[in-house]
């Protein structure tokens, strides 16, 4: 069964919040658990960098970010769980798909917009400020999802544009040098929680108004009782949806649990009352975690050697496969498998190489060719990714072998396609 791949990056550049846990970490878990998705999480420590230059902070988020994923459940043994900077065919492919993408989609990037925007009200120049690291943000997002070539990455409604541009870039490559790219869609998390913070905007470490995920008990209940409110007095009804109190609780009760507080907000609960069980209600929950949390933060090495292992099984199963395959589009070869015509102009016959498409049926398919003469012709595949594998597969295995999927083409031996396969993976290794 191919099952739909969902990938999700963590920006390390803070300590992880309540808000993030309810409004990302914990759905995304929720989510992980469907058999039908192959779940993909990495730290996106590179994208750190375009607004962090403190190496403290971004080692440390790093580290808080991994053990409080795998303190709430995250299973590195069933989702795929791995640092951005330990996968250098990322890198790789941002360079090439940077080689295909228009400067005039990055000038309409949303950020770099805003903060072109932001410098004229203040009458600079443009582009004071302005990293090129941020200027090719979305190039490197775009290779993050395509090098794994995932179907569907969760986002708020302002992140569509990068999903969007992930896809141009996707189709400008596979225009150029064939299919290989799925174009990935955008998960939009429209239901998803936004937790209100200390003074009641959306929490978020640019308000300093945030609750720290694994914050120490005692420090959890004084941030909680420091919660703004208005100042009805005891008795006095009060209105739930209006207040920060109550979205906080609803955010980790149930429904009925919900509902009794709203009754109790109606018949005038006091603040203190409410704020003690609001402290109550997300301490029952984040307890257990942040007990994992603590063992898990105290032995660094050990979520390094998890984040390492996760990184070297995702590039042996799909990063190195794929980048040899990319490598080989656009022409990155080994020059000792290019056959040079001699002095006296004998033509040699031309290299054989592997042409990806999709037909008029929708399907995916892809052939050896060797000049005008076709020695291999696969059958068709539902998804560009399956297709790519296969050819990945046979380049590394270098003979045909029981590759049922594919047919000689007319005149061809095997001893043929095994020659040329034979070449192709040398250039692999």
């Amino acid at each position: 069964m191919t099952r739909t791949r969902v990938l999700t990056g963590i920006t390390t550049s803070g300590t992880p919040h309540l808000g993030n846990y309810a409004g990302a970490i914990r759905p995304a878990l929720e989510a992980s658990r469907d058999p039908s998705v192959e779940s993909f999480y990495f730290l996106a420590d590179y994208h750190a960098l375009i607004k962090v230059q403190d190496p403290a902070r971004v080692q440390r988020s790093t580290l808080e970010i991994a053990a409080s994923w795998l303190a709430c459940g995250l299973d590195p043994a069933q989702v795929w769980f791995y640092r951005q900077s330990d996968i250098p065919e990322i890198t790789e492919l941002t360079w090439l798909l940077t080689c295909v993408a228009g400067k005039g989609l990055l000038n309409r990037a949303h950020a770099y917009k805003a903060s072109v925007d932001r410098n004229r009200a203040e009458s600079q120049d443009d582009d004071a400020g302005i990293t090129a690291g941020l200027f090719m943000y979305p190039v490197l997002m775009a290779a993050d999802i395509l090098i794994f070539n995932a179907d569907k990455v969760p986002v708020g409604r302002d992140q569509i544009q990068h999903i969007e541009m992930a896809r141009d870039l996707g189709q400008r490559f596979n225009h150029l040098y064939g299919e290989h790219f799925t174009l990935p869609e955008a998960a939009i998390e429209a239901h998803v929680a936004t937790l209100p913070g200390l003074d009641g905007r959306k929490m978020s470490k640019s308000y300093d108004n945030v609750i720290p995920l694994f914050a120490p008990r005692e420090q959890l209940k004084k941030l909680i009782y420091s919660i703004v409110t208005d100042s009805r007095v005891p008795g006095e009804p009060k209105d739930a949806d209006a207040s920060n109190v109550f979205q906080l609780y609803r955010a980790f009760a149930s429904d009925e649990h919900a509902e009794a507080m709203r009754g109790a907000f109606e018949v005038g609960i006091a603040w203190g009352d409410a704020k003690q069980a609001l402290f109550e209600r997300i301490d029952a929950e984040i307890s257990p975690m942040r007990e994992r949390y603590e063992a898990l933060i105290a032995k660094p090495a050990d979520i390094e050697t998890i984040l390492r292992d996760g990184a070297q099984r995702l590039r042996e199963r799909y990063a190195r496969p794929m980048l040899a395959q990319l490598r080989e589009a656009v022409g990155l070869r080994d020059l000792s498998s290019v056959v040079v015509a001699m002095s006296n102009d004998v033509e040699k016959p031309a290299p054989a190489m592997f042409k990806q498409y999709r037909d008029a049926d929708g399907k995916f398919y892809f052939k050896l060719v060797q000049g005008e003469r076709v020695l291999l012709q696969s059958a068709g595949f539902d998804a560009p990714r399956d297709a790519g594998q296969c050819v990945a597969a046979l380049k590394v295995a270098g003979r045909l072998g029981d590759a049922h999927a594919c047919a000689l083409g007319e005149g061809v031996t095997t001893d043929e396609v095994d020659a040329a396969l034979a070449l192709m993976a040398e250039r692999v290794e």
